[in-house]
């Protein structure tokens, strides 16, 4: 069965992202926003059995009664939960009991998938639940980067950096008509509810850049004392800025006079030509302005993302993260997935080198506070 299959390739990538790690990884959570892996490895477990097996397996018996509580992330439909800053504090269960854990979910969703017992609304929630694993794949990488990244000792994950790529084509820019554009998912396949209903902008002419900004752009704007000039900066970012002392992006160190950045594979020296990443929207937005030109909206992006490469870094758009027209909140857990969080956060566009394969799609829409900048995201410019 193609979707029995899908299931174990997505669940077994999971447990190869682990593998690096160190048992006394598992369990570190640097920051309230950062989860432990084996948090990630547990919860991503308990969305099978608690929106799955407990409600369409015939007698199915939980594997912790108590993993109800510790696992669940926000699902207030669900119940009470172990509060965020604490996922950390869990050194038990083992990560030894989470891996059984996980091997006694995969097994009855297996069995279950074989059964005679699978309707659409079965198959819907398995393909979110992977969907949601791909998810939490990604954020692996972001959390455990910067749960690593507070160590001195600036350990190495892997030989690969996944930071260091150089744009790919020449740094122009793509005229985009006016005209009205279709926005949204609109066929078959899966998507998010956030995605939802497609509908038609009207845009102004614009031109979008082709390429994502480089360090050796954001160096020149630090050189210009661009962090200290407060004319570009929004007044919330300028309070921000202050009040935790930025003065340059996350993971960036000066090591001998010269720029460094913390990657996956210890500290190595920033190059200018790769890609500019780990970059806040307050950052983004201040970049813009001093370049004299500004972040695309999500509208532009997506009307102009057919004749761009994207993919390396999700990208930060001007626009506030709210519902599309017609868009209707699902009912019970799967309704708290998206809608109650559309207020204070921007959108970005695209996709990222931590994002699973065939988990990007031009009409997917990611968000963030804009003070978040431990994503692998980045800056794409429009003219003025």
């Amino acid at each position: 069965m193609e979707l029995a299959k899908k299931y174990k390739d997505i669940r077994n990538s999971s447990m190869e992202m682990v593998k690096p790690l160190m048992i006394e990884d598992y369990v570190l959570q640097a920051e309230i926003f950062a989860s432990p892996p084996k948090w990630n490895l547990a919860h991503t477990t308990w969305f099978f059995e608690e929106l799955i097996l407990t409600k369409f397996q015939k007698d199915y018996e939980v594997f912790h009664a108590k993993y109800r509580y510790l696992f669940n992330s926000y699902y207030n439909t669900v119940g009470e939960r172990v509060t965020r800053p604490n996922r950390g504090n869990l050194s038990r269960p083992t990560v030894e009991e989470i891996i059984k854990y996980r091997d006694y979910v995969d097994n009855h969703i297996l069995d279950f998938l074989n059964s005679n017992n699978i309707n659409k609304e079965i198959i819907e929630l398995l393909t979110l639940g992977l969907n949601h694993e791909q998810q939490h794949q990604e954020l692996f990488f972001s959390d455990t980067k910067y749960n690593f990244s507070v160590n001195p000792l600036y350990p190495a994950y892997s030989e690969k950096a996944f930071c260091e790529d150089e744009n790919e084509t020449k740094n122009g820019f793509v005229q985009i008509s006016e005209g009205n554009y279709e926005i949204g998912f609109n066929g078959d396949g899966f998507h998010y509810d956030n995605e939802l209903g497609h509908h038609r902008v009207f845009l102004e002419e614009y031109e979008i850049s082709e390429t994502l900004v480089t360090n050796g752009e954001l160096i020149e704007f630090i050189e210009d004392g661009g962090y200290d000039r407060f004319e570009f900066w929004h007044d919330e970012a300028i309070a921000w800025k202050n009040e935790n002392q930025i003065t340059h992006p996350m993971y960036w160190h000066k090591v001998d006079g010269e720029w460094h950045q913390y990657t996956f594979a210890g500290l190595r020296k920033i190059q200018t030509n790769h890609i500019l990443t780990h970059i806040s929207y307050f950052e983004a937005s201040a970049f813009a302005q001093w370049k004299g030109m500004r972040l695309p909206t999500e509208f532009e992006w997506e009307a102009a993302a057919d004749k761009l490469k994207w993919g390396k870094r999700w990208e930060w758009t001007e626009s506030a993260y709210l519902p599309y027209p017609r868009y209707k909140k699902a009912t019970g857990a799967v309704g708290e997935y998206n809608g109650k969080f559309m207020v204070n956060q921007k959108i970005l566009r695209g996709a990222s080198v931590v994002t699973p394969k065939d988990h990007s799609r031009k009409t997917y829409r990611n968000f963030f506070h804009p003070h978040v900048g431990y994503q692998f995201n980045g800056i794409r410019l429009v003219k003025l």
